[in-house]
């Protein structure tokens, strides 16, 4: 399904226990969130895992400070990378997502697609990868 609307999108770097990306798109009243720990890339070549984590209120897209200890995922966060997407086709209940991002450092084609666990069952475990672009 395509869509003529755009939506944002946001990728937060989180020094947390570790260095590692949230990813974020605007989706069904919330932002659908994955933490990569190596972070998106331009390359097609590259498979990133994208852990799929809590949903986070649309106004957590603008969120840059400091999370402080004690708390859950306590740490610096600041925004990598923001923008609007389209969504191209898929859901998250499909397990595939393709969208088209316009953000300042990720632009063109990507897709999630979650991993099949060996038990056949429904993981938090995705892939985050750019698509070939024209």
């Amino acid at each position: 399904m395509y869509s003529d609307s755009m939506a944002v999108f946001v990728v937060h770097k989180h020094h947390a226990r570790h260095l590692h990306f949230d990813f974020r798109i605007e989706m069904e009243g919330a932002l659908k969130s994955w933490a990569v720990p190596k972070g998106p890339s331009m390359n097609p070549s590259d498979k990133r895992l994208a852990i799929m984590v809590e949903d986070h209120p649309l106004d957590y897209g603008s969120f840059e400070g400091v999370i402080p200890e004690g708390n859950y995922g306590a740490g610096t966060v600041v925004i990598w990378d923001k923008g609007t997407y389209n969504l191209l086709s898929g859901s998250i209940g499909s397990g595939r997502i393709e969208i088209l991002l316009e953000g300042g450092k990720l632009k063109g084609g990507f897709v999630l697609t979650r991993m099949k666990s060996a038990s056949g069952g429904k993981d938090k475990e995705w892939l985050l990868i750019k698509k070939r672009d024209d």
